[in-house]
């Protein structure tokens, strides 16, 4: 008997781990797939910058806005439960994406494919941590990352062979049967229910207000040069405010204030936050850079920012390993400093530049990514109970998509500050380059200051 019980906890170990890394496999694919596919989308539908800019920023956007009233939900009703929603919904998204035939219907299934996304990251790192054992956990959020690192190093590799074959539909229409599979998958062998507060209210209040108040707050990011968007960006300030005194007063908050307050907790969800503000909009820069700039097919252009998610994903099991059973206290610091040089290469790009270097500078930042994200999940989750794993892992989801959001509406303020709103030609190269250098110098900015911030904790990380 205590035999069938060891196979089943096994099984159900297995299956937890695969199903989390498809679902963190497709949401990288797709963002990186997406990004490549940008130009052949604007030549095609025939959008503004401005618009074509807002197809990834609409897919994060969902994603920071809603990960954590999901993780929450998750909590009390079920990690499973939301974690399969999720993937129906953005299986059916992607579908529907495939047959889009304007820039604003695609923005549309863009950002309901971001709420499906949402789900599937509010529940995959709790589910991992509520059924594998502590000292295994390093191990496989080490396997997570790599997962969203294979996808990401995949999806510029297939999702560049499918749009230069087939058409950029097929990236979108690709992720269907591979959601199917999964889905399939909990149907038939995902056995089990795991809540962390199962009977507590869900705080509708708060929730609506935090969606209304960070959705506000990007948005007026994004779009900081037309006065709506700073009346906009206000409206959300004062929502964050009303939300922190509504927390506050809540028997059951979204948000548990009081795990920030653990020093360590605080601090690397901070140096996460700004490291993803760092990395995560120069796929976007580097493929305008690579096909619009020096003419690169998509193929080719896939291949070079391949490289990037590859050294993530090599490295990560390892440092996961290293990080469950040996007191690094500056690995991850390391990592960031590293980043930021790889950042500091690319500044250097213009229209001659050697292809090398832009590979170097990639190299660069995926070695420091894949030194730097294992290690500071691990220190966030560490002061978590187990009743809370549904809020920690989607707090971690939404620090990581705030970041990639503000990312983007970095990048959407610097190219359409130097260029306006209209489309890369080779009458606005120059400033194209002049927008790329500032981004860069200030994406290195972020990634510094993110090495800091993990500094200035390594004195309380324990085994």
């Amino acid at each position: 008997m205590a035999s069938n019980s060891q196979g089943e906890l096994v099984s159900v170990e297995r299956c937890a781990l695969v199903l989390v890394v498809i679902g963190s496999f497709l949401i990288p694919f797709m963002g990186s797939s997406l990004s490549l596919a940008l130009p052949l989308i604007q030549n095609e539908l025939s959008v503004s910058i401005l618009l074509l800019g807002w197809i990834p920023t609409a897919f994060v956007l969902a994603n920071a806005a809603l990960v954590l009233p999901f993780g929450k939900l998750a909590d009390i009703h079920g990690r499973k439960k939301i974690f399969t929603y999720g993937l129906v919904i953005y299986t059916v998204a992607s579908l529907l994406a495939s047959f889009s035939d304007s820039g604003i219907i695609l923005v549309f299934f863009s950002f309901l494919q971001g709420v499906g996304c949402a789900m599937i990251f509010a529940t995959g790192i709790a589910l991992l941590i509520s059924i594998f054992p502590q000292k295994q956990r390093g191990q496989v959020l080490g396997i997570n990352i790599t997962a969203v690192y294979i996808g990401l190093f995949i999806g510029p590799l297939l999702g560049g062979f499918l749009a230069q074959n087939l058409g950029w539909r097929s990236i979108f229409f690709i992720n269907v049967p591979i959601g199917l599979f999964a889905i399939t998958l909990i149907i038939t062998r995902f056995r089990g229910e795991w809540k962390g507060s199962p009977g507590e209210k869900f705080d509708l209040i708060g929730s609506v207000i935090y969606v209304l108040s960070l959705s506000a707050l990007m948005y007026g990011f994004s779009t900081f040069y037309d006065l709506s968007g700073k009346i906009i960006l206000l409206a959300g300030a004062i929502g964050m405010g009303i939300l922190f005194k509504e927390l506050k007063g809540s028997n059951n908050p979204l948000i548990l204030l009081k795990i920030f307050k653990n020093r360590l907790t605080s601090f690397s969800g901070f140096s996460l936050l700004l490291v993803t503000i760092a990395t995560t909009a120069m796929w976007t820069l580097l493929s305008l850079y690579l096909q619009d700039l020096r003419g690169l097919d998509t193929l080719t252009t896939a291949l070079i920012l391949a490289v990037q998610p590859l050294a993530v994903a090599l490295l990560s099991p390892l440092v996961g390993y290293i990080a469950d059973n040996n007191d690094n206290r500056s690995i991850n610091i390391i990592g960031a400093v590293v980043s930021t040089i790889g950042l500091l290469i690319l500044a250097l790009l213009d229209g001659n530049t050697s292809l090398i270097l832009v590979v170097v500078g990639l190299v660069l930042v995926g070695v420091g990514l894949g030194l730097f994200s294992t290690p500071t999940n691990r220190n966030f989750l560490g002061s978590l109970t187990r009743k809370n794993y549904g809020v920690g892992s989607a707090s971690i989801s939404t620090l990581v998509f705030i970041g990639q959001t503000m990312s983007l509406g970095i990048l959407l303020l610097i190219l359409t500050g130097f260029m306006g709103n209209v489309e890369i030609a080779p009458s606005n190269f120059s400033v194209f380059l002049e927008g790329l250098h500032v981004s860069f110098y200030l994406f290195a900015a972020f990634c510094a200051v993110g090495a800091v911030v993990a500094y200035a904790v390594r004195g309380e990380l324990s085994t």
